[in-house]
C-alpha cells in the first residue's frame, strides 16, 4: 500500500443504553437503542463502505449495538473486541489507530462518548458540506456515526489528518 492510499474511519457511538442495577460495563441497550442500532446499520450499509475491520469495545451496550448493526451490513468484517476502547482517552484511541495494519483500508470503531466525539473532532482537519456543523449541533448522540477519510498509513493518523465526509444521527 502506498502512503497516499485513501482510507476511511467510521466512528460509531453505541446506541442508547438502559440503566439497570448492573455495573456500567454490563449495561444493556434500551428498547430505543435496539431500534436505533438497526437503523444505524441500515444507514451504514447505504454508505457502501465495505469495512475491512471492526473494533468494538467490550462493554455490553457496544457489543449489542455491533450485533444489531452488522446484521444490516452486506459484508461482515473481521471483528476485534478491544478492551482498550472502554474508558479510553483520546490519546488511547489515537495510539490504537496507529496500530492498525496497513492492509486495512476501511475501519469501523464502535465506542463511547465523550471520546468518540473527541476523536472525530481531533481527526477532522477539514469537512464536506455541513457535516461538522451537524456533528457540533447534535453533540454526537447515541447510535450516531462520523465518516472520516484520510490518505496515508495508520501510523500517520494524528490530529487534523482527516476530512469529515459524513455525519449521521438517528434523530437528526
Amino acid at each position: 500500500m502506498s502512503v497516499d492510499t485513501p482510507r476511511r474511519i467510521v466512528l460509531l457511538r453505541h446506541a442508547k443504553a438502559d440503566w439497570p442495577e448492573v455495573s456500567d460495563h454490563e449495561r444493556p441497550l434500551a428498547e430505543r437503542g435496539r431500534m436505533d442500532a438497526s437503523v444505524a446499520g441500515r444507514r451504514l450499509a447505504e454508505t457502501g463502505i465495505a469495512f475491512d475491520l471492526a473494533l468494538c469495545s467490550t462493554s455490553a451496550r457496544t457489543r449489542e449495538t455491533w450485533k444489531l448493526v452488522v446484521h444490516e451490513l452486506p459484508h461482515r468484517p473481521k471483528t476485534v473486541y478491544e478492551e482498550r476502547l472502554y474508558d479510553a482517552t483520546l490519546g488511547d484511541l489515537l495510539a490504537l489507530l496507529n496500530e492498525i495494519p496497513d492492509e486495512v483500508n476501511d475501519l469501523l470503531l464502535v465506542g463511547h462518548n465523550p471520546t468518540v466525539h473527541a476523536l472525530a473532532d481531533a481527526l477532522s482537519g477539514d469537512s464536506e458540506g455541513d457535516s461538522v456543523g451537524r456533528m457540533t449541533r447534535s453533540g454526537f448522540p447515541t447510535a450516531a456515526f462520523a465518516v472520516i477519510a484520510f490518505d496515508g498509513t495508520w501510523k500517520s493518523v494524528e490530529h487534523g489528518v482527516g476530512k469529515l465526509v459524513d455525519f449521521w444521527a438517528p434523530h437528526d
